[in-house]
C-alpha cells in the first residue's frame, strides 16, 4: 500500500547546526556570499545545444569552447559518430554488467585491440572512467607494505589509488628530479616501489622532464613506473602516445595510463603494458571486476577515434599552433601564465585575487567565451586559475576572437592594465 511520508512526523529530524555537513559550511558560506555579488555559478553551465567541438549555446548564445580537453576536436568526426550509432542499433544501450561477468561484447575486445595497435604493446586493459584507471591500476600494483612514490601535483585520481591500496605514499616535489632521487634513496632497497608520473599536470600545462627522472629511478631497486598519459594522448610524439614518447622513453616505462574522455572524445580509461603477467589484473582490480563494463556505442566510438588518432599528423600540428598562438598573444596582452613557454594544449592564467577571477570568469562568458575557473583545493593556496584548453578544430579566426575576448574582460575588470 504507498504511504505518503510526512517530512516533519514520520522522517527522523536532523540537527541542522551539526551534522556531517557541518564540516562544508564555510565552502557553503563563501560560496553564497559570492554568488550574493550577482556572478553566475561557474559550476553550473549548461550547454543547451553542443554545435561542434569548438562551439556550443550557453544562456542562449552561441560560445566559444575553451574549456573542454577536446584537443583533437574528435566528438564530432562523422566516423566515429556513426561507430557509435551502429554499435547502439547492433548491441544496444548497454551491458548491464561487469567485463568479468557478462559485460565483455565484441567492441570492448575491439577497443583493446585498437588501443594495443596504437601503443604498440602486448596488452591493454579498458575501464569505464580514466579516474578508475588509476584507482584501480595504482591501488591494484602497490599494496600494504609496497611504496608508491608521486609527484606532489599528481592529480586526484592517482591519490585515490594509493588510499584504497593502503601502500605507504612518498611524495616528492613537483617536477623535481633531485627530490624524486633523494626520497627513492630513502627507501628500504627490497621494498617494492611505484613510482607514478604524468606526462603533462592538468593545471599548468607544464610537461614532466621523463628522461631525468626514469634514469633516477632506474638507479634504485625494485621500481616500476607508470605514466599517467590522459592530457598528452594524441598531441605528444609521432605516433601521438604521448609525452613519454616523445620524450623517448618508450622503452622505459611500465605502464602507461590514459582516458578517453579528452583527445578520444568520449569516456572510458585504460592502461596498456608489455609485462609478461599483465593479464591476471583482470581478476584482481577491484575498480575493473566490480564495475559495469562501458556501452557498446562508447567503446566503438573509442576503437575507431583511437584507429583514426594514428593518422592525426596535421591535426597535431595546427593543435600546435594554436598553443603558440595563444601563449604568446596572452603573454603580450599582460597576463601571467602558469608556463613560461607553451608546453600543452592547456595555457593557465593566473589571477591572485578570487573576485577578480570570478568577475573575469563572468565576463568572458557573456563575451561568448567559456573557460575553466580553478581554485584552491586544486591548485595552490593563493592561487586561482583560468584554464585554457585548446581544439585541433580550432580556426586561426577563432584564436584571434579567444584573444580579442580576453583582452576585453581582462580591461574590463582590471586583470590588465586598460
Amino acid at each position: 500500500m504507498a504511504t505518503t511520508l510526512d517530512n516533519d512526523t514520520t522522517m527522523r529530524a536532523v540537527d541542522a547546526e551539526k551534522d556531517l555537513f557541518s564540516k562544508f559550511d564555510p565552502l557553503i558560506a563563501e560560496r553564497e556570499a559570492l554568488l550574493a555579488t550577482g556572478v553566475r555559478d561557474p559550476y553550473a553551465i549548461v550547454m543547451s545545444e553542443v554545435k561542434s567541438p569548438t562551439l556550443a549555446v550557453i544562456n542562449g548564445k552561441d560560445t566559444i569552447l575553451l574549456g573542454t580537453y577536446n584537443y583533437m576536436g574528435m566528438t564530432f568526426d562523422p566516423d566515429v559518430v556513426q561507430a557509435g550509432k551502429d554499435a547502439l542499433d547492433n548491441f544496444g544501450s548497454g551491458t548491464t554488467g561487469s567485463r568479468v561477468l557478462n559485460g565483455t561484447y565484441q567492441g570492448h575486445k575491439e577497443c583493446e585491440e585498437a588501443l594495443k595497435d596504437f601503443y604498440g604493446t602486448k596488452s591493454a586493459m579498458v575501464f569505464s572512467t580514466g579516474y578508475q584507471a588509476n584507482l584501480g591500476m595504482i591501488s591494484t600494483l602497490a599494496g600494504k607494505g609496497d611504496y608508491i612514490v608521486l609527484d606532489a601535483d599528481s592529480h586526484a585520481s592517482i591519490y585515490d589509488g594509493c588510499y584504497l591500496g593502503n601502500a605507504e605514499i612518498v611524495r616528492f616535489r613537483h617536477n623535481s628530479v633531485e627530490d624524486l632521487d633523494k626520497r627513492l634513496g630513502r627507501l628500504p632497497a627490497d621494498a617494492q616501489k611505484l613510482v607514478v608520473l604524468e606526462g603533462v599536470y592538468s593545471m599548468m600545462g607544464d610537461v614532466a622532464p621523463l628522461p631525468e627522472m626514469v634514469a633516477a629511478v632506474r638507479k634504485h631497486p625494485n621500481c616500476m613506473i607508470l605514466v599517467d598519459e590522459a592530457h598528452g594522448m594524441g598531441f605528444f610524439g609521432p605516433n601521438g602516445r604521448g609525452v613519454y614518447e616523445e620524450q623517448g622513453v618508450e622503452h622505459e616505462v611500465d605502464f602507461v595510463v590514459g582516458t578517453f574522455s579528452k583527445s578520444v572524445g568520449t569516456v572510458g580509461g585504460f592502461c596498456v603494458s608489455n609485462h609478461p603477467k599483465f593479464e591476471v589484473l583482470r581478476l584482481v582490480c577491484r575498480p575493473y571486476v566490480f564495475t559495469a563494463s562501458l556501452p557498446p556505442s562508447v567503446v566503438a566510438t573509442a576503437a575507431t577515434s583511437i584507429r583514426k588518432l594514428m593518422h592525426a599528423g596535421n591535426k597535431r600540428a595546427h593543435l600546435w599552433e594554436n598553443s603558440k598562438r595563444l601563449h604568446k598573444g596572452l603573454r603580450d596582452l599582460g597576463f601571467t601564465l602558469g608556463t613560461e613557454s607553451p608546453q600543452s594544449a592547456i595555457i593557465a592564467v593566473i589571477l591572485t585575487d578570487q573576485t577578480q577571477a570570478v568577475a573575469m570568469w563572468q565576463a568572458l562568458l557573456e563575451l561568448g567565451l567559456y573557460v575553466n575557473m580553478a581554485r584552491p583545493p586544486a591548485t595552490p593556496a593563493g592561487t586561482f586559475l583560468l584554464r585554457c584548453s585548446l581544439c585541433a578544430e580550432h580556426s586561426g579566426e577563432q584564436v584571434g576572437q579567444i584573444l580579442e575576448m580576453f583582452g576585453a574582460a581582462g580591461r574590463m575588470t582590471g586583470a590588465i592594465p586598460g
